[in-house]
């Protein structure tokens, strides 16, 4: 019978001793955002637990929609997983490790395949036990089924203001006030000065500047 994944035995007495070198994986959509309050969380856990933290990946600014290949830290730690160079991986949620089912599924395998385990925090989740790994597949599930809500839910927004005659994207310009623009633009050289003379905002004055001397 073989041991369970996480423990080796003591060639001294024969007791089972838990292997816990754990990696954090930490991620934050945008760059306004911080991850701080993830790893606070996760530190006290492994405290609590007696794990020890070797390695913390942190992806910053990117979005769980995106793939393996856009997600940098995620790519390293899943490589640095395939080296054994720890036991565990341990995330705030689902939904920081990525939004598509498919994807999820794969990296559980993929985990699964070179005998790392996987703790999510917010749903008590571990996967070094059968009703851990199917628990990570109906996580998924929800994960998803956010995801096509809030994207039903942004297009419904949208056809609603096309409906009510509002005109999305950035406010156009019209000839005329380019003309002036331009014109305020070569008489003070500078592009706050012009857009205040042009009665614009700077920064639609720096993007129709751009693109009038480009």
């Amino acid at each position: 019978m073989g041991v369970p994944k996480h423990v080796f035995r003591n060639l001294w007495n024969g007791t089972a001793i838990v292997s816990n070198k754990v990696a954090l994986y930490l991620r934050v959509s945008t760059d306004g955002q911080t991850t701080d309050n993830q790893r606070i969380e996760l530190e006290s856990v492994a405290r609590q637990r007696g794990w020890d933290i070797v390695a913390q990946y942190d992806d910053n600014g990117v979005s769980g929609a995106k793939g393996r290949q856009h997600r940098k830290q995620f790519d390293a730690m899943i490589k640095a997983a395939t080296r054994g160079e720890f036991d565990m991986i341990a995330a705030w949620s689902v939904d920081r490790l990525g939004r598509s089912l498919q994807d999820l599924v794969s990296f559980l395998n993929e985990l699964q395949s070179v005998g790392c385990d996987l703790y999510l925090h917010q749903q008590a989740l571990d996967t070094s036990t059968p009703a851990g790994r199917a628990m990570f597949g109906m996580c998924g599930v929800f994960a998803e089924f956010e995801r096509s809500m809030i994207q039903e839910r942004v297009k419904s927004g949208l056809q609603r203001a096309r409906a009510k005659g509002t005109v999305l994207g950035r406010p156009r310009v019209s000839a005329s006030k380019r003309q002036s623009l331009m014109k305020a633009y070569k008489e003070v050289g500078t592009v706050r000065g012009a857009a205040r003379l042009a009665k614009v905002p700077v920064a639609t004055a720096s993007r129709i500047i751009k693109e009038e001397t480009a």
